[in-house]
């Protein structure tokens, strides 16, 4: 017995067909959306990249990119067949294509399922590639002559206004490093030459963050030197009172960015899984009402449409059989052909 079996007349199967037209069209938007969110992706992904680790890669909008140029070339087909299978005609050329285009939907499904995961699995990448990439970056910031690196520091101070964030895990990060380059230190500064003479590693470190680190909104001006210094400003603490630098830093900052992207688009996919899985039920209903028509030649003869040619039970067991079957006849070829080989 069928498996939710459904009776059509001529009006009903019109607008199963016009309704599948315009989910299908809805679809293709959707696949459009898609498209462009992994362009947005990727782009998001480039300009940040010199703060994000060399193993930082594009799986994720790559993958979209693909998905969303899949979905626009099979639902656009998908809306034409279920415009042309009213007319008797197309539909009887159209009929070798439907079992084909269904597979190939189903497979497309799988593929959404994939993207939708990674898009959640792969955020934690994402967080390890921003906490090496950003260390990096703080540690290169001085480097504005060497190559490669020559725009580090604008990339660093761009994030660090535009993402209101210091440093990596906070503003102490910047007292771990030099981010002053040696060309802008007075080496015959007896200050200076105590400070490079007292660190093991013959740097200068100093307890300051870069002005990209200042909060605009505070009421004060901005203190970005000497923070753990209070005799070094006025009616100042550094223990008490809320410094006028962003206490947050940007691998939390940046991350969260990143991942309510990843998790925004995860759950489009999964809602796009669910409009093409109605596609796929929409086609299939169609299509078995259109072949159990008593009389093509009459249009107004009623039909009966199916999901399942057989209960869910059955069409399960038909499935473990097929399976069993291919994998016995695999068997039985690699079990024949060891006695050629051996002669």
């Amino acid at each position: 017995m069928p498996f939710l079996a459904v009776k059509f007349n001529l009006q009903k199967r019109v607008k199963l067909a016009q309704g599948l037209w315009l989910l299908y069209w809805l679809s293709v938007i959707v696949g459009i959306t898609i498209f462009s969110l992994g362009i947005f992706f990727k782009i998001e992904l480039k300009k940040r990249s010199e703060v994000m680790d060399d193993s930082e890669n594009h799986l994720v909008p790559n993958l979209l990119i693909l998905v969303g140029i899949l979905a626009c070339g099979l639902n656009a087909f998908g809306g034409k067949m279920c415009h042309d299978c009213l007319d008797p005609m197309k539909f009887s050329k159209m009929k070798p294509m439907l079992k084909p285009f269904m597979l190939m939907s189903c497979g497309f499904n799988v593929l959404l399922l994939l993207v939708a995961l990674l898009c959640f699995l792969m955020q934690f990448s994402v967080y390890l590639t921003l906490a090496e990439g950003l260390r990096n970056a703080i540690r290169f910031y001085k480097d504005t002559d060497t190559p490669g690196r020559c725009f580090m520091k604008r990339t660093l101070d761009m994030t660090q206004i535009e993402f209101r964030c210091c440093g990596n895990n906070n503003f102490r990060d910047w007292f771990e490093v030099q981010w002053i380059s040696n060309r802008y230190l007075d080496m015959n500064n007896d200050v200076v030459k105590d400070r490079v003479m007292s660190n093991v590693e013959g740097k200068y470190i100093m307890d300051s963050v870069p002005f990209s680190c200042c909060n605009p909104g505070s009421p004060r001006p901005c203190i970005q030197h000497h923070l753990t210094n209070n005799s070094a400003h006025y009616d100042y603490d550094h223990r008490t009172e809320e410094l006028n630098i962003w206490n947050r830093g940007c691998r939390e900052a940046v991350f969260s960015y990143y991942s309510s992207i990843m998790s925004g688009i995860g759950a489009l996919t999964f809602i796009f899984i669910v409009l093409e899985s109605a596609d796929v039920a929409g086609l299939k209903y169609l299509s078995t009402t259109l072949e159990t028509m008593a009389d093509p030649e009459n249009p107004e003869c009623e039909s009966e449409g199916w999901l399942l040619e057989k209960g869910v039970k059955e069409t399960f067991t038909d499935v473990l059989g097929k399976l069993k079957i291919l994998g016995r006849g695999t068997q039985v070829q690699e079990g024949g052909d060891a006695p050629e080989a051996a002669t």
